[in-house]
């Protein structure tokens, strides 16, 4: 299982695949939370996840095909667009540098 240091990510990358706008507007949030704390926040297709990602975040269905692209990143999967809990772990973890796993 994936694990990274929260003070060791560098690029959270949200990933998609419905293309309805969403995990736009997902991406768009952490970018603005993420971006003071020098971490680059990229929105791609599931299925285009660049290697260098330190973190992917994509929706519960898409996770195990996200994990299947990259195998050693971390993926934290969430159930909802706005507000759910995973984006505020992610946003703590690396601010306090808690360690993050799949």
């Amino acid at each position: 299982m994936p694990t990274i240091n929260g003070s060791d990510v560098k690029r959270v990358v949200v990933a998609c695949d419905a293309g309805m706008g969403s995990s736009v507007m997902v991406a768009s949030t952490l970018r603005s939370k993420l971006s003071p704390l020098g971490i680059e926040v990229v929105h791609t297709p599931v299925d285009e996840i660049p290697a260098d990602a330190s973190v992917v975040m994509c929706h519960q269905g898409l996770a195990q095909r996200a994990q299947t692209k990259v195998p050693d990143t971390v993926v934290i999967p969430f159930a909802i667009f706005m507000g759910d809990p995973a984006f505020a772990k992610v946003e703590n973890a690396i601010k306090t540098g808690q360690t993050l796993e799949s």
